[in-house]
């Protein structure tokens, strides 16, 4: 069954299990999302649900975002992202999504938008070797050869210098380590995409 919830990336740190080991998690907090839409195959030829994350003021919102979330009778929402799957159909308009929906020992993906890295070199880019660092050598951090003489030519999708990171990344198959209910956290193993404060899509494993 799918199930999912919108967070926030709040920052990494270590829980004991049971055996004594220490396992490194990262903690996301997610506060109850609204159902703000539902999409059935008859009206937009697949099911999914839409759900809405953290209040903005109304000030900020314009006549159609306040219009779509009275249905559901509920504030503007700063996030508005939509999960795709069959087992969201039991949802209704207005109902709260909350950290319950998941349990400990759920195995989960997880997607958010990468740090920013800025403009980076091919190395760091994308993991090409350099060339020896010794005195004769004139060759050390370039990107090297830009393709064969006779296209005249770089073809389309070479690995060149350029803007790195800022880029939808999902982890998959993570664990849920905890459920804190009272606190709307979860704690999920290991490390997720983004910057702390970072909007995420925490949502069933496909691949589980």
């Amino acid at each position: 069954m799918t199930k999912g919830i919108l967070g926030r990336k709040i920052g990494m740190t270590q829980v004991f299990a049971e055996n004594g080991d220490l396992i490194p998690v990262t903690v996301v907090e997610a506060a109850p999302n609204v159902v703000l839409q539902k999409k059935t195959v008859e009206t937009d030829g697949y099911v999914s649900v839409q759900l809405g994350f953290d209040d903005k003021r109304e000030k900020l919102s314009n006549k159609p975002e306040k219009g779509h979330v009275a249905k559901a009778s509920t504030a503007p929402k700063r996030f508005v992202r939509e999960f795709r799957g069959e087992g969201l159909a039991e949802l209704e308009i207005g109902q709260e999504v909350k950290v319950d929906v998941f349990a400990e020992g759920d195995i989960v993906d997880v997607t958010g938008i990468s740090k920013g890295k800025g403009f980076q070199g091919s190395i760091k880019r994308h993991g090409q070797s350099r060339g020896p660092m010794a005195h004769g050598s004139r060759y050390h951090r370039r990107p090297g050869s830009m393709g064969p003489v006779a296209p005249n030519r770089v073809f389309k999708g070479k690995a060149l210098p350029g803007r790195m990171g800022g880029e939808q990344i999902t982890v998959q198959n993570l664990e849920i380590v905890k459920v804190d209910v009272e606190r709307n956290l979860l704690l999920i193993k290991g490390n997720v995409p983004g910057a702390k404060k970072a909007l995420l899509k925490i949502k069933s494993a496909v691949k589980a």
